[in-house]
């Protein structure tokens, strides 16, 4: 099959784009025909080895997993003895946070795992991109934050992956939402249900009066002290940030009484509920992906290089 290979650490220009083996399904396993899958962030982080914690858990000197890639949508090819929840010909959405390869033509997942059946509603590419940000979102929002209608949330980062799918998650749980972004994004978060915009490059959200029950760092680029003044008294902020200043942080304010920070490893607690849930919801018109970019998988690097600028909108796609 063809697949993109990070064999070793470092920038974009180490991924390889050649042929391996096709992985097999154990008993319990189901084996996707990959259809879309994301670059996101993270997937540089793993690229990179940035922060270097990354070494500690996917491998000291070269990627345990060389195919990179958590998030896809594609089709059940075959399937494992014991598998029951799936046949071939099935279309799937999900994602696998531990062993990657997602950026290839084939992936084997675990039957239990965290994946469902697609949205009726939407292409590969779409559900994809869905599978990327709103079950980060999801669960920040839902399980840590307990978002409950008429709670002041603000977004920063809105108009990102996880940030775009925050907004509408947060208008269905019945959040008044603020959400920050640069000028050419405004009209996007507007249109994904914020009640309110703020232009970061002409307001500084930290200074004003305004406070939140809930920050949401979709993009990591803020702090727990700056964000504390704009929190309520027993207001929380949350951030996807790795950083160990965020750990001592959340580590500093999980026993005492007062304001709150949160971090949590949101990939390694997706379940098949959490798609069935986004599913229907997609369906049901309450949430939409943000797709701002697609490239074909043999151009995994130049998608890698742009997710870098840090500019982009939603979701980067890889097309297979």
């Amino acid at each position: 099959m063809k697949a993109v290979i990070c064999a070793k650490y470092g920038t974009p220009d180490v991924l390889r784009f050649t042929e391996v083996p096709a992985p097999v399904p154990g008993e319990g396993q189901i084996r996707v025909r990959v259809r879309a899958a994301v670059v996101t962030p993270s997937d540089c982080s793993f690229r990179k080895a940035d922060p270097f914690i990354v070494r500690f858990v996917y491998g000291l000197a070269r990627p345990r997993n060389p195919i990179l890639g958590v998030e896809l949508a594609g089709d059940v090819e075959s399937v494992g003895r014991s598998v029951t929840a799936f046949k071939p010909g099935d279309r799937v959405f999900g994602v696998s946070p531990r062993t990657f390869g997602a950026h290839a033509e084939f992936n084997c997942l675990d039957e239990n795992g965290p994946l469902a059946i697609m949205p009726a509603n939407l292409t590969y590419e779409e559900a994809a991109g869905l599978s990327d940000g709103a079950p980060t979102a999801l669960i920040f929002l839902r399980d840590i934050a307990a978002i409950r209608p008429g709670q002041k949330l603000l977004i920063n980062g809105a108009s990102g992956a996880v940030g775009a799918y925050a907004v509408q998650l947060a208008k269905h749980y019945g959040a008044d939402v603020t959400g920050v972004c640069s000028t050419d994004n405004l009209a996007l978060v507007q249109s994904l249900g914020a009640d309110k915009v703020i232009d970061y490059t002409r307001t500084d959200f930290t200074a004003g009066r305004q406070t939140y029950d809930a920050i949401f760092d979709a993009v990591g680029k803020s702090s727990f002290p700056r964000c504390a003044g704009a929190l309520t008294p027993q207001g929380v902020y949350l951030s996807t940030s790795l950083k160990p200043t965020m750990m001592v942080h959340a580590l500093r304010t999980a026993k005492r009484e007062g304001k709150k920070a949160r971090f949590v490893a949101a990939g390694l607690r997706q379940t098949r509920a959490n798609f069935d849930f986004l599913r229907e919801l997609a369906e049901a018109g309450g949430i939409r992906p943000v797709i701002d970019r697609r490239y074909p998988l043999e151009q995994a690097a130049e998608a890698h290089r742009y997710v870098e600028t840090g500019r982009k909108k939603g979701n980067v796609i890889l097309t297979l």
